[in-house]
């Protein structure tokens, strides 16, 4: 017993924790050596750098205890970081990332950390045992003496200085090497600064678009009654539906709908729903989010300069993001997860027809927000529509997959109702209607090796991207404006951004112009323009697709589609 107390008195000596805790700081950076296509100069900077500075913190002061805890930002960082890469992995913790954990409900949380548990075991097993060894040593006031000291702190300084030169041969070597963007932790640091700046200025979009007008025209002469209501779906990925040649019945409805047409080669300009809806609900898309977000207004306010009575209603929840500042922008406003125990897409349709039934004249716009297939999907639909069984596994594991996809399907199909409901709805009105269904982006669901799942990854697959859009029209519309459908028929096998597209289709099919539209992305126009392929990066910069992590799986999937990427 003796012998065994001295072992562990050696082992606990606080010169070890010295050595050892620079070595669990510096795991995201070797793992990022492996997951990341960085070249290898970079990946070997990217390790002894910061390697060398952590020893230089920890050996700065022989009250070592105190060294720790005041690392404990870092391991914070470390420890979300190995999440990261465990959930999707590749990639450093990005802007959109802190974003999201500022926008994303209670609910949706507590959803996704059920299936990270042994990511976030795997990080208390590393990073509590030195925190708790820092405060043991602080609470005995134990002091390592200069000598202890003294080798850390020169291997520290000899690693820097190879770090610091070979971050110099990386800058002469290649060009775009930047230390806010590519040495960790220092590029999530600069990350974090952003994303903080970018809410603390979302806060004061009230007064920074105060000015902003749409000043639209009209390009023809309305009826007295016109409907136009605008769906806007949530994660639901375009090869999970049935009209564009899945295999599964998950369009049970829409698949023999009269005047749909279904658009198959469309791409969203973001896989994160804080900017993708924001561009689906104005007229920004990847070209010109990062100026102009944070001035523009939704199409709310250009049907209301037109004397549209508008309306907004939502099953997600708010989140003081530009998603609820355009929601409020129109003249009648709800969020049903607010107002009762609701949580199924198919309660929007109440609103939405006390909303028409409260307005039996005029011209209307209507924007429906659901919850669509957001994980977890056996949530989003009732028992009763459960089509494809088993559907009960909520585990996010690849070992899952036929579960996971039969209850994605399901919200697929529910999603199918919930379209139909609506056009029975308008068709009721026997007028001049309209509707346009996109999705803000797609979902992963372990369909390939790299096992990705869900979405909202620091670089999106094609999976998260192709998403299903759907116009269609009621008779009368038809009847009204023939050459529309024509037009919208001949661009059914273009590709299609819905980024660009729902904006300009939408004030074109109501016969409205704007200055901020460019109705060459209008899908009902017979000079329709097909899209340059590009995409809404980390950084607010429009970059081409495919530079923005698509690797080769994905570029074959959209081949396989005769979908450009380019």
């Amino acid at each position: 017993m003796k012998h065994f107390n001295g072992i562990l008195k050696k082992i606990f000596q606080p010169a070890v924790l010295l050595w050892i805790f620079p070595l669990l700081l510096i795991i995201p950076n070797v793992a990022l050596a492996f997951t990341e296509s960085d070249p290898i100069l970079f990946k070997i900077t990217n390790i002894l750098l910061p390697l060398g500075t952590y020893y230089i913190l920890t050996s700065f002061t022989r009250n070592l205890g105190l060294s720790v805890i005041c690392c404990l930002p870092l391991m914070v960082l470390a420890a979300f970081q190995i999440v990261l890469l465990y959930l999707y992995g590749e990639s450093i913790i990005a802007i959109d990332m802190f974003l999201n954990i500022a926008t994303t409900n209670v609910g949706e949380v507590s959803e996704l950390l059920g299936n990270l548990l042994f990511a976030i075991m795997v990080v208390l097993v590393l990073y509590m045992p030195p925190i708790i060894w820092a405060i043991t040593l602080m609470l005995t006031k134990s002091r390592l003496t200069r000598r202890n000291l003294f080798k850390p702190r020169r291997l520290g300084l000899t690693i820097s200085l190879v770090g610091v030169i070979l971050l110099a041969c990386c800058f002469i070597a290649y060009p775009g090497v930047a230390v806010m963007r590519h040495i960790f932790p220092v590029n999530v640091c600069s990350n974090l600064v952003t994303a903080i700046k970018r809410t603390a200025a979302t806060t004061d979009y009230k007064n920074t678009s105060a000015s902003f007008q749409y000043r639209p025209t009209a390009t023809r002469v309305s009826a007295d009654r016109e409907i136009y209501v605008f769906v806007i779906g949530e994660t639901s990925r375009a090869d999970n539906w049935q009209l564009d040649g899945y295999e599964r019945p998950t369009n049970p409805r829409l698949v023999n709908k009269k005047n749909l047409i279904f658009y198959p080669k469309t791409l969203s300009e973001s896989n994160t729903t804080h900017k993708s809806v924001p561009m689906l609900m104005s007229y920004l898309d990847a070209s010109n989010f990062g100026d102009s977000i944070y001035t523009a207004k939704s199409l709310f306010s250009l049907f209301n300069d037109m004397g549209y009575r508008t309306a907004y209603f939502s099953n997600q929840s708010p989140n003081h993001s530009f998603i609820d500042f355009f929601g409020s922008q129109a003249a009648t406003n709800a969020f049903i997860k607010t107002q009762s125990a609701s949580r199924f897409d198919s309660d929007l349709i109440e609103p939405l027809s006390e909303f028409i039934d409260n307005n039996p004249d005029g011209r209307l716009f209507i924007v429906l927000h659901t919850y669509g297939s957001h994980f977890n999907y056996r949530e989003r639909y009732p028992d009763n529509r459960s089509v494809f069984k088993p559907d009960n596994a909520t585990d996010a594991d690849k070992n899952n997959r036929h579960e996971l996809v039969n209850a994605y399907d399901n919200t697929i199909a529910y999603t199918d109702c919930l379209l139909d409901s609506i056009m029975q709805r308008l068709s009721h009105e026997h007028c001049n209607a309209a509707l346009i269904y996109t999705s803000d982006h797609g979902e992963d669901i372990f369909d390939d090796s790299r096992e990705r799942f869900l979405h909202a990854s620091p670089t999106p697959t094609y999976y998260q991207v192709h998403v299903p859009f759907i116009i269609w029209t009621s008779d009368e519309y038809a009847t009204s404006y023939p050459e529309a459908i024509v037009h919208a028929t001949a661009n059914r096998d273009k590709n299609v951004s819905s980024s660009k597209s729902a904006f300009n289709t939408l004030i074109d099919l109501a016969g409205l112009t704007t200055d901020y539209g460019d109705l060459h992305y209008s899908l009902i126009n017979k000079d329709y323009r097909e899209p340059r392929r590009i995409y809404l990066n980390d950084y607010n910069e429009s970059i081409e697709l495919t530079k923005s992590g698509f690797k080769e799986q994905d570029i074959k999937n959209c081949k396989k589609r005769n979908i450009n990427t380019r």
